[in-house]
């Protein structure tokens, strides 16, 4: 019997069997393009955890043949590289895998650089941190980003099918009754992670007797204890998921704190912190906005004390902020003024910068007329001076109509109003 486990053993050999991520592998796409071109490049993906960042670069080197070779920055020492760069200088080439690339020490950084510039090595770094923040710029520089999304429901229940059906590799060799609702709690409790799904399948399998026809029959019940997640009652498209997300966030936004607790705890069972972070961020930009600046980074440090601290005491701060998320003013008006602008700008309504605001830091400007005539209004003494800023063409367009819904917005339209009354005086 295989002992590795079975989201190694289904990992693909070739870009086609990936599941996925079709804005890298699909057809034309950047990476399908590179094997069909025979080119590999160096690389980064990043992503969250599961969305088969490893199992791409495996299956992007077995796709043109290439040897390859898998270290991990944070467990593999300098030696370790060394010799992968002597078997390369034997063979003309090599591709690397390195997990966890964004813990690759300077010293092991030193020593791979030189091999990345000759082409002698091929890096694909993984890691689940933006490489932009994580990742040393002189490795950053020399490799193509590539980030890779977690997968959708149906991609997660295309994997578990074919895990079920391969005989070789898979579960293929045991007759497996599941049910649909264990189907489908597998593929949303897992939010996206294909690791976790083929895990919590597998557990499943292996810890379930056989029924008396030496067939495994999978209920809910059981796919819910192997996720360690409860399950929504979902319906056969999982729009019930959706339903309590929708409900939370309309609640939120209608101001009615018990039906967004609620809901908060509905979403809390099922473990879902990642869908009511989301929800409450986008709800405190989007539905209440201006009317309560800080609302906003509260809800985000309210999300972040949560993921630190876990269930079941996460829901602690994630209860303050739908309390205070639900009973703050309401406006949406910030939001509504920038999509009016981005309206404009798609329909061509624009027009030449005003020269008093165009970039005078160079020489020639001033023989342009760049810069001449703008006025610094700090120079000012109450810090605002008449001005013109918008283009000639649009010049009076008005794309924030303020509310005075709270204290915040209502001082903030006075002082909109009073500005809009200067400027046309």
């Amino acid at each position: 019997m295989n002992q590795q486990p079975l989201a190694y053993r289904m990992r693909p050999s070739h870009i086609k069997e990936i599941i996925g991520q079709k804005h890298l592998v699909g057809e034309g796409k950047i990476l399908s393009r590179m094997v069909q071109a025979e080119r590999l490049a160096s690389m980064i993906l990043f992503g969250p955890p599961g969305t088969g960042k490893t199992s791409m670069a495996t299956a992007l080197a077995k796709s043109l043949q290439l040897p390859v070779k898998m270290l991990n920055a944070v467990v593999d020492k300098k030696k370790d590289m060394e010799i992968i760069v002597a078997e390369a200088k034997m063979t003309g080439h090599l591709v690397l895998i390195l997990d966890e690339v964004h813990r690759l020490d300077k010293a092991k950084q030193d020593f791979l650089l030189p091999h990345l510039e000759s082409n002698l090595i091929t890096l694909i770094g993984c890691t689940t941190s933006n490489p932009y923040h994580s990742i040393n710029p002189a490795i950053r520089s020399r490799c193509h980003l590539f980030e890779l999304h977690p997968l959708t429901t149906e991609e997660v229940k295309l994997a578990l099918y074919r895990a079920m059906e391969n005989v070789t590799e898979g579960l293929g060799n045991v007759h497996i009754n599941l049910a649909e609702d264990a189907l489908n709690h597998f593929a949303f409790a897992s939010n996206g992670d294909l690791r976790s799904a083929l895990n919590g399948l597998e557990l499943a399998v292996y810890s379930t007797p056989k029924n008396e026809l030496d067939s495994i029959d999978i209920s809910l019940e059981i796919a819910e204890t192997c996720m360690q997640k409860k399950s929504f009652s979902h319906d056969k498209d999982g729009d019930a998921h959706y339903d309590v997300l929708s409900a939370f966030q309309k609640s939120i936004r209608g101001s009615d704190v018990d039906a967004a607790l609620h809901y908060l705890g509905r979403l809390i069972e099922a473990g879902d912190l990642d869908s009511i972070a989301r929800r409450m961020i986008v709800t405190a930009y989007e539905d209440i906005g201006v009317a309560n600046p800080q609302a906003g980074p509260r809800a985000v440090a309210a999300v972040q004390a949560a993921e630190r601290i876990g269930f079941p005491e996460a829901r602690i701060p994630l209860a303050v902020a739908i309390v205070e998320l639900c009973l703050s003013p309401k406006s949406n008006t910030a939001y509504k003024a920038l999509d009016a602008a981005l309206s404009d700008i798609r329909k061509g309504k624009s027009g030449d910068i005003p020269n008093h605001l165009k970039d005078a830091h160079y020489k020639g400007a001033s023989e342009l007329g760049r810069g001449i005539e703008y006025q610094y209004p700090h120079n000012a003494e109450n810090g605002w001076v008449k001005q013109q800023y918008l283009p000639d063409t649009i010049k009076h367009k008005q794309y924030y109509h303020p509310k005075s819904n709270g204290k915040f917005e209502k001082a903030f339209k006075q002082v909109y109003e009073k500005l809009k009354n200067d400027q046309s005086h």
